[in-house]
């Protein structure tokens, strides 16, 4: 038999890491709520045609696809080669493939959107926090399995719900303690700079050539440009866009100099000057930074468009999202704008690791753990023990009656504080021996006290 293994790009998480990322779902989850925000799931597989096509070319790539069940219905069956033939037992017939696992969440919730529009109440805020699955190349912060946790807002225009988006992601890195930055563009900017390079058809190609600039670089996303028909002087603009820079105010100002007259830019500038005004006197504008190299490469984003960035950590974005107003036509049912962003957990998790952020009382498990010494003084121990359950405080018993020096080893082991004793002469005065196992200090208190004992 061959050694276990695990799926390329998939991880266990033992109890103390399960603890901490239940810390960052519920604290983000609690400010989704404080926001207004109501809770949404969806099935981890789709239709393949419900994903294919959303993501853009790069992204379908990523997309795993799930071969049908059923080898019996020859309905369900494609001719292939010999290779796979052998694969598959000698079967000269393959599965067709019609389901896929979610990419992400966006693209679930519109088509539920779609599917339950008569029924739903605009605007309808959702959260939503469950696992996503890519064939990407794993590496640090990168797994092909990993969650997402999305509010997004559907059957409204307004800014306001960009402002308030960015605004819960102020507020919940504030609470996790992690300083960042929130990077914000507008693809109405990148359509008119595609637009002033030749023509809107250029938009898709210039976005994601500048989405690859952090990775490759310049001369790279030049080549690139150049491959996809950008003429030397197209180039150059695309470069001197690149390279704006200074505060919020002057790279706005250099940027709509860039531009000139073209109008689908200013309105692109427009919404990014009103987001920013609009935290100027929320006063969360000093984590806001306009970043005109934000392209998202994703093909449905029409608007602002945010990534999150964790100061001073070599690490990809934390976060993002933006303004998708045309999503659920995709699946017939046109005019229900929306906007939303997504927290990356698994680089959250990893960046609160390497900065040591997570308070120390989040892998507090069992507090008291309860000496078995016979069938007699276990029965009275585990009445005892219902006693502390019912305040609140985690404790468990050794399942068998062994030698102290044996319990003494799993209480540290398990890195549990208090151990308490309940043996025959404990039994017969009605009291309990706890020593707790870091400072050697013990107490013997009556069975009454014991409710009120602080561990």
């Amino acid at each position: 038999m061959s050694k276990p293994s695990l799926p390329q790009g998939t991880r266990d998480f033992n109890a103390a890491t399960v603890q901490k990322r239940q810390y960052i779902f519920k604290t983000i989850q609690s400010v989704f709520e404080l926001f207004g925000f109501q809770p949404l799931e969806t099935p981890s597989m789709e239709n393949l045609d419900t994903l294919m096509g959303k993501y853009g070319e790069e992204g379908d790539k990523l997309i795993f696809k799930i071969l049908n069940n059923g080898l019996d219905n020859p309905q369900k069956r494609v001719q292939i080669d010999e290779g796979m033939a052998k694969v598959l037992e000698g079967k000269n017939s393959t599965l067709i493939t019609e389901r896929a696992l979610r990419y992400d969440l966006t693209i679930p919730f519109a088509r539920y959107v779609a599917m339950n529009h008569g029924q739903l109440t605009f605007p309808f805020k959702r959260y939503q926090i469950q696992p996503v699955w890519r064939a990407d190349r794993p590496q640090k912060g990168r797994y092909r399995e990993f969650y997402q946790c999305d509010a997004d807002v559907v059957g409204s225009d307004s800014l306001l719900n960009e402002v308030d988006l960015i605004a819960i992601y102020v507020t919940a890195f504030q609470k996790l303690n992690l300083p960042v930055e929130i990077k914000i563009n507008n693809r109405k900017i990148l359509l008119g700079l595609a637009q002033v390079c030749g023509g809107e058809e250029k938009l898709i190609d210039l976005t994601i050539a500048i989405d690859k600039l952090d990775k490759i670089g310049w001369e790279k996303v030049k080549e690139e440009l150049n491959n996809k028909g950008f003429n030397v002087t197209q180039q150059n603009l695309v470069e001197r866009y690149l390279n704006i820079s200074g505060t919020n105010a002057e790279k706005i100002n250099a940027l709509a100099t860039l531009l000139g007259e073209n109008e689908i830019g200013k309105k692109g500038i427009e919404e990014l000057n009103y987001v920013l005004a609009y935290h100027q006197n929320s006063g969360m504008s000093k984590h806001l930074v306009a970043d005109f190299t934000l392209a998202r490469g994703l093909n449905y984003y029409t608007g602002l468009i945010f990534e999150v960035k964790a100061i001073d950590v070599q690490m990809g974005s934390i976060g993002g999202g933006g303004r998708y107003n045309d999503l659920t036509s995709l699946f017939g049912v046109p005019n229900i704008p929306g906007v939303g962003i997504s927290f990356g957990v698994d680089r959250i998790y990893d960046v609160l690791e390497e900065k040591n952020l997570f308070p120390t009382s989040i892998d507090q498990g069992t507090q008291v753990l309860f000496f078995n010494l016979g069938e007699a003084e276990a029965k009275v121990a585990y009445e005892q023990m219902g006693k502390l359950r019912d305040k609140k405080i985690a404790c468990e018993m050794y399942p068998e009656k062994s030698k102290f020096d044996k319990q003494f080893k799993y209480a540290e082991k398990k890195g549990i504080p208090n151990i308490l004793i309940i043996g025959t002469d404990e039994v017969s005065k009605q009291e309990c021996t706890i020593k707790n196992l870091a400072t050697g200090k013990q107490s013997t208190i009556s069975f009454n006290e014991l409710e009120t004992f602080q561990f």
